[in-house]
């Protein structure tokens, strides 16, 4: 062989640190993601009430919407609940026909609602709530003249620094079984943000429906991850990494908790007024630095959470910044990179003088899983050619042949429909960064009287019923206790489903 001379291995050496450093500054997939022959028929099931009316002039987003579907929640029992985020928790009779259940807003004087997540923003009920009546909500409030003790602030800032607070409360219904809500409430967290906007809060509080009774999982309650806005929330305390990566703060952390008070449960103190799970990874470490609530962390708005009704497998989707929007699947006490990763880049806010909109390609041994960083990373990525915010999603078994065995999920803000293959999913987790399972976009239709096919979007939809063509989709996708999918709108309050 040729011995290489200096000036060859400079080159080398020069080649090889530019490949390392190469910013992408846009377009880091240039492969469009395609419709591949999968169609399904989307079929209107029923639309809430409009509730643009009951917010003053500049305390909604705009444009307002119909009403801000988020959640649509299938109980043991049959019935079907719904949430607007503008502070009703609404009872699907056997028609579909939504009657308020709870006014969430009366019991919230100091609720904001004119951010895209915000208000009455996430719900679920405990396993056994037809014998305990219990049921959790996750909601934002201003700080300005809340008079509410905060559990949590971020490390470095004080109360003189809150904007806002995010409030996770436990409702006891004094008859399970009832129609209309009537009981009490406990507060179990409030945390802080300490940026100009309410951007990032928590969206997500829920319990792992595959847990049966008797397993470690089994009515423990999680929450979505959250950066609470240290991305791009606005103001001088925006933009912070330092906040990102750690152990001592729920800043980008997916939390499991007992819900029971430690007075209840005799077991160990949390932050606010509930019990940390002894299975936590960070509750057995034996590290006093560490809270012992966080389940996973590193995720910058991973704001739906999911289980595979067959495995259990545990998926977040994750919302990210300029360039990548990721499918996760979770782990207890793994970190998913958030401000260092962004997909499977390094993210420029890292770097001196670096910014948010930057990547940057991780080191060739890295990349092919040669060598092992710290991090876990995403199974399926699109960018911002193809979409702004990735939905919620689930993996379908359900009725529908051709979504079966897929993971079903979707953009927020463009309402596209996607499907990615479990087996890819599972094969991508492989701790290899580069490995990410290829993705396809749904056709979507719909069938008149006749039975005849027509190819629609969710935006055209959306467009048909508002009489005007909207800046965003709001698209949310929920799943019912059998399995089967909804798709939602925050703009024109219809719920629809996916159907054979």
């Amino acid at each position: 062989m040729r011995p290489r001379t200096p000036l060859t291995i400079a080159i080398a050496i020069i080649a090889t640190v530019v490949a390392i450093h190469a910013q992408i500054t846009s377009n880091p997939l240039p492969a469009a993601v395609e419709k591949k022959g999968l169609a399904v028929e989307i079929r209107d099931l029923t639309r809430l009430p409009d509730t643009r009316s009951m917010l003053a002039a500049g305390q909604d987003v705009n444009p307002a919407g119909w009403a801000r579907v988020q959640f649509v929640r299938d109980l043991p029992d049959g019935r079907r609940f719904v949430n607007d985020s503008r502070g009703f928790l609404y009872l699907l009779d056997k028609d579909n026909k939504p009657a308020v259940y709870a006014n969430v807003a009366k019991e919230f004087p100091f609720a904001i609602y004119n951010r895209l997540e915000s208000g009455f923003i996430g719900f679920d009920f405990h396993p056994e709530f037809a014998k305990n009546g219990l049921l959790y909500t996750v909601h934002g409030e201003r700080a300005m003249g809340n008079p509410a003790k905060l559990n949590f602030i971020p490390p470095g800032y004080t109360e003189n620094d809150v904007t806002y607070h995010n409030v996770i409360t436990e409702w006891h219904a004094k008859n399970p079984a009832a129609n209309t809500f009537e009981g009490t409430r406990r507060e179990l967290l409030r945390v802080a943000h300490v940026v100009m906007n309410l951007t990032h809060p928590f969206g997500f509080v829920g319990f792992n429906p595959t847990a049966k009774p008797g397993s470690p999982d089994y009515g423990l309650l999680y929450t979505s991850g959250s950066d609470t806005g240290f991305s791009n929330g606005g103001g001088p305390n925006a933009n912070n990494p330092s906040q990102t990566q750690r152990l001592d703060s729920v800043i980008t952390a997916i939390l499991r908790i007992d819900p029971r008070s430690p007075s209840v449960s005799k077991g160990t103190k949390g932050l606010g007024d509930y019990t940390i799970p002894p299975g936590n990874k960070f509750a057995a470490d034996n590290d006093p630095k560490t809270l012992g609530e966080i389940y996973a962390y590193g995720f910058r708005n991973a704001h739906r959470l999911s289980w595979d009704l067959t495995d259990g497998t545990m998926y977040a989707s994750d919302i990210g910044m300029n360039q990548i929007e990721e499918v996760n699947i979770v782990r207890n006490g793994e970190n998913y990179g958030w401000m260092k990763r962004e997909g499977y880049w390094e993210n420029g806010m890292i770097r001196p003088g670096g910014a948010l909109d930057q990547l940057f390609t991780l080191p060739a041994e890295i990349l092919d899983g040669r060598k092992k960083d710290e991090f876990t990373y995403p199974v399926a990525i699109y960018d911002h050619d193809e979409g702004q915010a990735v939905s919620g999603g689930f993996a379908y078994h359900g009725r529908i042949a051709a979504l079966r065995d897929k993971f079903i999920f979707g953009d927020v803000q463009r309402g596209r429909v996607f499907a990615s293959d479990l087996a890819e999913l599972k094969k991508a987790d492989d701790g290899v960064p580069q490995t990410v399972a290829p993705v396809q976009e749904i056709q979507l239709y719909v069938r008149d009287a006749s039975g005849n096919r027509t190819d629609v979007s969710l935006p055209e939809m959306i467009t048909k019923v508002m009489g005007t063509k909207l800046p965003r989709a709001d698209l949310h996708i929920s799943q019912s206790r059998d399995g089967e999918l909804f798709v939602t709108s925050r703009q024109d309050g219809w719920i629809r489903m996916l159907v054979p």
